[in-house]
């Protein structure tokens, strides 16, 4: 599949039609989850591998991996009210994703890779700790996902504490709509990296 090809079907994975601001429910920008997917398909982390996503929210990182080859692909969502739309969307792109409510820190079941855009922090502090403890605790093999810019300490220290390693952080374009009421400005450009790790050598 062509990264054009799969930005233009995730973008039309439908949004949360209520977005909750204390889940931080923010849609994974298209160009963004096609650069993680695509990062993630050049190393060798999704064609036949097993992946999880931790937020699968309304499926776009989960229905992308499907699309380039990984298989099995479990998303896992806390919000049961955004499972109905997921699913649609596997349908829509005829791939077999399992969606599942369900919260990620009592989530047990690994996969080989974790996906994740885990929440930013910005309206509870430390919501993305258990997104993180999860992703470390049950890949195999590999995370990706994304974090604000200015978590990159607590990141690399989360992940020595995990004994997993660095493969890659870069910065990437992440314009944020206006979502929530405290909103005041039509969009933002927010200073996001997009990580790599390796776990495998701790399995």
């Amino acid at each position: 599949m062509r990264r054009s090809d799969l930005v233009h079907l995730l973008d039309g994975i439908a949004s949360p039609a209520a977005p909750r601001a204390d889940l931080e429910q923010v849609v994974t920008p298209a160009e963004a989850a096609a650069e993680l997917l695509f990062t993630a398909l050049a190393a060798g982390d999704l064609e036949g591998r097993s992946v999880l996503d931790l937020g699968s929210g309304t499926g776009r990182l989960s229905v992308g991996a499907a699309l380039l080859g990984a298989a099995p692909v479990v998303g896992v969502e806390i919000d049961p009210e955004l499972l109905p739309a997921a699913r649609r969307a596997a349908r829509g792109a005829g791939v077999d994703v399992e969606f599942v409510e369900g919260s990620v820190a009592e989530w047990h079941r690994s996969a080989e890779v974790v996906l994740t855009n885990p929440p930013f922090g910005a309206q509870r502090a430390h919501a993305d700790r258990p997104f993180w403890d999860a992703a470390f605790r049950l890949a195999r093999r590999s995370v990706y996902a994304f974090a604000l810019a200015d978590s990159r300490t607590f990141i690399q220290r989360r992940a020595v504490a995990a004994g997993a390693h660095v493969v890659a952080t870069r910065p990437i374009a992440w314009e944020l709509p206006r979502i929530f009421p405290h909103h005041t400005r039509r969009r933002v450009e927010l200073p996001v990296d997009l990580w790599a790790f390796r776990t495998e050598s701790n399995r």
